[in-house]
């Protein structure tokens, strides 16, 4: 990619949610250890590119990151290394052949100061709009239980807008599982449109479409996060 895609100023307003699934119908996360290395392998290949996982939940045919990458031309790199090397393990184990991942992996813009936390909550969200979960601290594949139970799982980068939920590490838990169950159903349509960057005007004033990808132009000014608003549980 070009100069451009590195060098601009959405730097601390850009992150990413980025989205694969499988090619076939069937699950490619079967058992408890596939889930595992899966993990791992985002904890390796963050290290490796230097990025931050804010909200992730791997499901049984897909997966979702909101990932933050100082050059963004890096995230086809990181992916390709996560990919690969899961369809790798995969084969392996389960003597399967061919294309794994469903092409080329789904990739949105969405603004920081907007919509980090709304977008990690329709992440974590997933298992219980699937049906799997009542609510998405049940779920053990996902950043939900970080946040909630304050459960170190290796790969979540805290949110910076956690903080905001309260005082100390009990009132963060169970203002955000609040927060999780206040969810907006009108606001979730915003993280299925991956061809729709999640912005205000300005921000998305300020990308641009090469290759079938959003990525920055070099101008424009950060601006100051806007932290959600806690409503109360009923």
């Amino acid at each position: 990619m070009p100069t451009r895609a590195r060098r601009h100023q959405l730097g601390s307003s850009l992150i990413y949610h980025v989205y694969n699934r499988c090619a076939s119908q069937g699950p490619i996360f079967h058992i408890e250890e596939d889930f595992r290395h899966f993990m791992w392998l985002i904890r390796k290949y963050t290290e490796a590119f230097h990025l931050s996982v804010y909200h992730w939940v791997i499901m049984s045919t897909h997966f979702h990151l909101l990932l933050q990458i100082k050059e963004p031309a890096e995230i086809s790199r990181f992916m390709a290394g996560i990919s690969h090397a899961y369809t790798r393990y995969h084969h392996k184990v389960y003597s399967t052949r061919g294309f794994l991942w469903q092409g080329r992996f789904k990739l949105q813009p969405v603004q920081k100061e907007q919509y980090l936390m709304a977008c990690g909550r329709y992440i974590e969200r997933n298992p219980v709009r699937a049906g799997i979960v009542n609510e998405a601290v049940e779920y053990p594949w996902s950043s939900a239980r970080f946040y909630c139970a304050g459960l170190d799982d290796g790969s979540t980068s805290k949110d910076p807008t956690y903080a905001r939920f309260g005082r100390n590490h009990s009132e963060r838990q169970s203002a955000y599982k609040c927060f999780l169950s206040n969810f907006n159903s009108q606001e979730e349509t915003l993280f299925r449109k991956f061809d729709k960057p999640a912005g205000d005007a300005f921000f998305r004033s300020r990308l641009r479409l090469v290759n079938g990808r959003q990525i920055p132009l070099r101008q424009g000014r950060p601006r100051s996060i806007i932290y959600p608003q806690q409503s109360a549980c009923v």
